[in-house]
């Protein structure tokens, strides 16, 4: 019998965030047929400050701290997130492990 290998990605409650999410993890399942995908689902500062101008209030990391600190953690394997939405710096010992064509 086959193992199943699970991986778990950390995403934002957006419907967006999801969609990218659930969509990222199709793909690999149809490239690996074994692999199951879950989510876990993340309300980070950016989506509960909507109140005040992003750049007054920390900028685009306020969308990814929150799933950063997951993947430094290690209690997730990966995070899905727009890549026009990510800060410019990189966050140390992260990468982008990938970019969908669209």
């Amino acid at each position: 019998m086959p193992s199943t290998t699970t991986l778990l990605f950390a995403t934002r409650p957006s419907a967006l965030a999801l969609w990218q999410t659930r969509w990222v993890g199709e793909a690999l399942q149809t490239a690996w047929p074994g692999l199951k995908c879950t989510e876990k689902i993340i309300t980070t500062a950016g989506d509960r400050i909507l109140d005040r101008p992003l750049p007054e209030i920390g900028g685009k990391g306020l969308f990814t701290q929150e799933l950063e600190t997951l993947l430094y953690e290690r209690q997730v394997h990966a995070a899905v997130h727009s890549l026009k939405d990510l800060p410019i710096d990189d966050a140390p010992g992260l990468t982008v492990g990938a970019i969908p064509a669209r």
